[in-house]
C-alpha cells in the first residue's frame, strides 16, 4: 500500500488557501523551474476561487463588499488600493460606474482571486 503524503491536497479552507497563495507568489518570483508545481498550484487556487466567489447570486460589486468585510475594510481604504478618488470608488459601490479592466486586477491581486469575480456583467444605476 502506498502511504505517500502528498504535497498538495484540494484546498478546505482559508488558511490553506492562503498557505497556498504564499507558496505560489514564492515559487513565481524565484523564477524556479518548478513550472508543474506552479501550474498545479494555480489549478487548486481557481477551484477554491470558482467555489468560495462565483456564486451566480452575488455580482461584482456584492462580491467586493462582501471581501471588504471579511478584509475589515472600508471604503476608504479603495481608494489607495485603486489609486482612484473617493468620488470614484463611491460611485463604484453605489453602482453608478463600473469597474475598469485595471481597478478589476488590482482588486483580483489585492485579494488573491481570479478576476472572473470582478468581471462579470452587472447592471448600473441610471442617473
Amino acid at each position: 500500500m502506498n502511504t505517500e503524503v502528498l504535497k498538495y491536497t484540494v484546498i478546505h479552507n482559508q488558511e490553506q488557501y492562503n498557505e497556498y497563495c504564499d507558496i505560489l507568489e514564492e515559487l513565481v518570483v524565484s523564477e524556479s523551474n518548478q513550472e508543474d508545481e506552479i501550474e498545479l498550484l494555480n489549478l487548486l487556487i481557481e477551484k477554491w476561487d470558482q467555489t468560495q466567489f462565483s456564486r451566480e447570486d452575488l455580482d461584482p460589486i456584492q462580491s467586493l463588499k462582501a471581501l471588504m468585510s471579511e478584509n475589515n475594510l472600508r471604503a476608504k481604504d479603495l481608494i489607495s488600493i485603486l489609486n482612484l478618488s473617493k468620488g470614484t470608488i463611491s460611485k463604484i459601490l453605489n453602482y453608478q460606474k463600473g469597474l475598469s479592466k485595471e481597478s478589476i486586477r488590482k482588486l483580483a491581486d489585492y485579494f488573491k482571486i481570479s478576476q472572473v469575480v470582478f468581471n462579470r456583467p452587472y447592471k448600473l444605476k441610471n442617473n
